[in-house]
């Protein structure tokens, strides 16, 4: 029977265990990537009190004064750096769903030191090595921040260790495809909602992410309006609350790396009770992670064979994620176009 919730995997044992016990939590994650693709991971060796201290700078950030918070507003559209206000996306719409803007506010950081290598500043880079925008007079959020960033990068490469043994290839197959990733940290700030929503808006619309992983720290699971999966029987089940877990899920490009063997599965973040609405501010980390911009995503070798060709033709990371970036903030601009 297909997992229905999203499991709890203790990776503990393969961070620092003997080949059995890797190769225990590699079936587990495996099971979990194909039948669900979410799972909760514990054993993780992120120090919960710099989580706390991101969540602590980030939050004085996001009282701060509108005014404030637009000094450091997003360089452009596709360019996720910076600040974005409540409503300015719509995730939902990377899925070409016309729904109303997400009823959250993020701030968003990439590379810390970019090199001048001419890699970092082809026009294929596009825009995904541009200087980080810093609030002024806020040094604790940034050194808070970039701590993080640095511990996240640690963590998708062991994740990908992990992947990699699932899917029996060599354990460092993702290495040479992820030492000049493109990969974000984002925080999510889901206010109080003292008026009632839209229809159909809700905190953060359903989607599937983009790229390989998305690492997720919660702030506090048990304020009401959370993040909810869809499972593959159809139903929308809450991610588990455990004290100082990681919520990890696959992104598009696993899903077509492994030729639909696993999956990227819808999610959404809803909207609270409108009972509880007053006093129902939410705030995740969430680190996305994606490849080099270069690198080609095809099905891999092991995931297709007579009867299962691949089914999706060959895309960079960096291809993908420009469509998806493009149509998550331009929802507004695209649906009046078309009424």
């Amino acid at each position: 029977m297909s997992l229905l919730n999203v499991p709890i995997i203790d990776i503990a044992p393969f961070l620092s265990g003997d080949r059995e016990a890797r190769l225990r939590v590699a079936a587990a994650v495996n099971r979990a990537c194909e039948e669900i693709g979410f799972l909760v991971v514990t054993g993780h060796g992120v120090d919960p009190k710099l989580c706390n201290r991101v969540f602590e700078e980030s939050t004085a950030f996001f009282e701060a004064p509108m005014e404030e918070k637009l000094q450091v507003k997003q360089w452009a559209d596709d360019l996720p750096r910076g600040y974005s206000a409540p409503a300015a996306e719509s995730v939902a719409y990377s899925r070409l769903n016309r729904t109303p803007g997400d009823l959250k506010e993020s701030f968003t950081i990439g590379w810390l030191d970019i090199p001048a290598d001419e890699y970092f500043h082809r026009p294929e880079a596009y825009n995904f090595f541009q200087d980080n925008r810093w609030p002024a007079g806020r040094p604790a959020l940034r050194a808070a921040y970039s701590e993080y960033f640095t511990v996240m990068e640690r963590l998708a490469a062991d994740v990908l260790r992990i992947f990699a043994l699932a899917l029996g290839i060599r354990e460092d197959f993702f290495a040479d495809k992820i030492d000049k990733h493109i990969g974000v940290l984002r925080v999510l700030n889901y206010p109080n909602q003292p008026e009632e929503p839209l229809p159909g808006q809700l905190r953060a619309g359903e989607h599937s992410d983009y790229g390989t992983l998305t690492i997720l720290r919660h702030e506090d699971e048990h304020r009401p309006g959370g993040l909810q999966v869809q499972n593959r029987a159809g139903g929308w089940v809450d991610v588990p609350a455990v004290p100082n877990s990681l919520v990890i899920n696959l992104g598009d490009m696993m899903q077509r790396w492994t030729n639909d063997r696993w999956v990227s599965t819808m999610h959404r973040v809803v909207n609270p009770p409108r009972d509880r609405a007053h006093d129902s501010r939410r705030m995740s980390l969430v680190f996305f992670h994606e490849t080099n911009y270069d690198t080609v995503v095809e099905c891999l070798p092991n995931c297709s064979g007579p009867g299962n060709p691949p089914k999706y033709p060959p895309v960079t990371c960096g291809e993908y994620l420009r469509l998806k970036f493009t149509r998550q903030v331009t929802f507004d601009r695209e649906t009046a176009g078309a009424a």
